[in-house]
């Protein structure tokens, strides 16, 4: 009697449905032309043809071969599986992975009947001089070139099996792909990375608030390292006009130059991977981008704040003004949620600004330590800030 090895059996990849009523069609029509090929009493090719022909009564033949042991049997199995025509990517992927510990398990044997594992005395002892040279064994990178599949799908079906092995299930039906697959494990996992470092973030802001060590700081004297920079820069506009309406932002604060403001020690206090938040009125926006480049970062877009009511300006009624976004390194935003690019909020006093913009800030990057330039107050405790006003 013919054993079915579960164990061995799993090694094997299913036939699609319709893969099977064409199999079970062909033996019911032209009988089981193809031996069972038998380990012993084990099978350990034709699973699906024995379990047709045992339900249809039908006859078939059988071919024994030999193995010396349980991982010969394994690695036999895996390779005659890529044989198959029709066998998908993701399941020649899976049999190399699953050839890993196999491989070692032999490599082990192999070590120990050679002599190499010292702990064998009793073992070596034994050996004759007679006795055949043991055979090499197959390794991953042999398997991977007969199954035709590169390193890298390899790497991603084993994560994928390691990580969400439902997923397998989904490409066997073809409802998705190796790098669908794949894409789904790198979101969870960036997901839980968030998830952690907004923990991680929020415990220690925590612990400083509770410390009150969230003051203002000296960024020329200062070893913090920051993600996230948002600066309302004291410009200057060289405006003499001394109406109220007319503007002249030097009678409301101290002004800096496109040059002193770039000249700003910024670069070296934010890491690799950094964001910066620079507001900027329409007459400046071209020498902006001085300051932008001369802190490190680039340019990427914008908010627009519109301020609802009207604001004398020289060539129209200036109601908005700009909120930049530029990155150093990569730094898209944690929460994938699109605001809209034009807020609207009614303005107040003169060059403040709404404290929307900081809770969009936040909600967008949920860690990271958080610096707020040219500051007249504190407005989050979760932020540190600097300016000669707060």
């Amino acid at each position: 009697m013919l054993i079915i090895n579960l164990e061995l059996k799993e090694l094997i990849p299913p036939l699609q449905l319709e893969e099977y009523k064409l199999l079970e069609k062909s033996i019911i029509e032209e009988g089981c032309r193809d031996s069972l090929v038998i380990w012993g009493n084990t099978i350990i090719d034709g699973h699906n043809r024995y379990e047709i022909c045992n339900r249809n009564n039908i006859e078939f033949s059988t071919k024994e071969m030999s193995f010396e042991n349980i991982n010969d049997v394994k690695l036999w199995m895996i390779k005659n599986q890529f044989a198959r025509r029709n066998l998908p990517m993701h399941q020649r992927s899976l049999l190399v992975f699953k050839s890993k510990p196999i491989i070692a398990e032999r490599a082990k044997e192999n070590l120990r009947l050679s002599g190499g594992d010292k702990k064998s005395e009793e073992a070596r002892t034994g050996l004759q001089n007679s006795v055949e040279p043991i055979k090499p064994i197959d390794t991953q990178k042999e398997l991977a070139q007969q199954a035709k599949v590169s390193h890298d799908t390899i790497w991603k079906v084993e994560k994928i099996f390691t990580k969400k092995p439902e997923l397998i299930e989904k490409m066997d039906s073809g409802e998705m792909s190796i790098n669908q697959a794949y894409q789904e494990i790198k979101k969870e996992e960036k997901k839980q990375e968030l998830i952690q470092k907004k923990e991680e973030y929020n415990t220690r802001v925590k612990q400083a608030i509770t410390e009150e060590k969230f003051n203002k700081i000296d960024i020329f004297n200062t070893e913090k390292k920051f993600r996230i920079i948002y600066a309302d820069p004291c410009w200057s506009y060289n405006d003499k006009q001394n109406t109220e309406k007319l503007g002249g932002a030097a009678k409301h604060y101290d002004t800096m130059s496109i040059r002193e403001l770039s000249e700003l020690p910024v670069k070296n206090i934010i890491e690799d991977n950094a964001v910066l938040f620079l507001w900027v009125t329409s007459p400046l926006l071209e020498e902006s981008f001085e300051v932008i480049k001369g802190w490190g970062f680039k340019y990427k877009t914008s908010f627009i704040w519109d301020k609802v009511d009207h604001n004398m300006g020289h060539y129209n009624s200036v109601r908005h003004e700009f909120l930049l976004i530029a990155t150093k390194g990569s730094c898209t935003p944690d929460n994938k949620v699109l605001y809209n690019s034009v807020q609207r909020i009614v303005r107040t006093e003169h060059s403040a600004k709404p404290k929307e913009f900081m809770n969009i800030i936040d909600d967008l990057y949920v860690y990271g330590d958080r610096l707020e330039m040219f500051a007249r107050e504190k407005h989050k405790d979760s932020w540190l800030y600097w300016g000669n006003e707060a």
